[in-house]
């Protein structure tokens, strides 16, 4: 039987960083893709050399990649009558709120204010604990957004290696957007109405993974990394639940498929951090260095937010003691050995419980 084809799909990738520039590569090869990057050399380079060489060194992009520095331009690439049209935001969370104003102010004038847009950024906006769907819905509160997140490396999606993903929205037309786009081959998409569970386990992942590479810098075994991703995962279900999410989402790729990945994978930057802590050096030194890392631009943000609505967050909150209270590793794992024993199951703190007794 034969089926009509869908109309052309344009999309349009904003932020020319690990993950956007991976996000363009896969959707280049399905679909007309621009990657726009607000530094003109960087734009001009990839398009002379079809290489990232700032954040992805020695991976080659499609040919069918298009890239460019004028974001008007770049936008005006979607105005093709019939098509269908994606915006994919790769900035990341410092950078939402600016961002989305600029398409406030441009896509009106475009005839683009219906295009579906979709955000890859994790995290707690540091000033005002906001997560990423709040920050859209200020600046475009008419948009059918939604987030992408799920277990993934940029590195590896651009060297084109098995990855599932989760995109999240209220909005039809958002998620089928996005899995034209992107679905495919070794990448896979899935789907989901649960925003809030989505971008909370995106962001409070990160902060674990802070605290498991702490643990391994202080080269306290295995067994305890096990405990701490098994109770990291209850913490971000119990705050996640608070804040409207559904208790399930967190069993799924963006609660401990991702909480696992960046807790252990040795491209995480957040682990990374973890590690240089846990093994004497200064924060200010590690950022100095050139790593950075979400887990710590969230942590204070999420601890604040978490406070506010009385969830309890004691791993996030040993985190913050050691990033930013001068309290030494040790003596922060030490206090979380020392709280009283619980009933998992009793107190409500396994992973798809939605009662919000548990605590760890």
């Amino acid at each position: 039987m034969n089926h009509p084809a869908l109309p052309c799909l344009r999309v349009a990738v904003l932020g020319a960083g690990s993950w956007g520039t991976a996000l363009a590569a896969a959707a280049s090869r399905r679909h007309p893709t621009v990657l726009w990057a607000r530094d003109a050399a960087q734009a001009a380079d990839m398009a002379a050399s079809h290489e990232n060489a700032r954040y992805l060194p020695g991976i080659s992009l499609p040919q069918s990649l298009n890239f460019s520095s004028d974001l008007d331009a770049t936008l005006r690439s979607l105005q093709d009558e019939g098509a269908r049209r994606l915006i994919v935001l790769g900035v990341p969370v410092a950078g939402l709120a600016a961002t989305c104003g600029e398409l406030a102010r441009r896509l009106p004038a475009l005839g683009l204010q219906d295009t579906p847009i979709v955000w890859t950024c994790k995290g707690f906006e540091a000033d005002t604990a906001r997560l990423p769907h709040e920050i859209v819905r200020e600046a475009l509160p008419d948009a059918i957004g939604g987030a992408l997140s799920g277990p993934s490396f940029a590195r590896e999606v651009a060297q084109g290696l098995p990855v599932a993903l989760t995109v999240a929205s209220t909005h039809n037309a958002l998620r089928e957007a996005t899995t034209a786009a992107l679905h495919g081959a070794a990448l896979r998409v899935y789907a989901s109405s649960d925003l809030v569970g989505v971008e909370v386990g995106g962001a409070l992942k990160n902060v674990i993974a802070v605290a498991c590479g702490i643990g391994d810098g202080l080269a306290l075994g295995t067994n305890a990394r096990a405990a701490l991703i098994t109770r990291g995962l209850a913490e971000m279900t119990r705050f996640g639940v608070a804040l409207g999410a559904r208790g399930e989402t967190f069993a799924g790729l963006t609660g401990l498929g991702d909480l696992v990945l960046t807790a252990t994978g040795e491209l995480s930057r957040n682990r990374r951090v973890g590690l240089e802590i846990g093994a004497g050096r200064k924060l200010a030194d590690i950022l100095a260095s050139g790593i950075t890392a979400e887990g710590v631009r969230c942590a204070r943000a999420a601890r604040d937010r978490a406070r506010a609505i009385n969830v309890e967050l004691p791993i996030t909150e040993a985190v913050c003691a050691v990033l930013f209270d001068g309290v030494a590793p040790m003596t922060a794992v030490s206090a979380l050995l020392a709280r009283d024993p619980r009933d998992e199951s009793v107190h409500g703190s396994g992973p798809l419980d939605e009662s919000l007794g548990g605590h760890l």
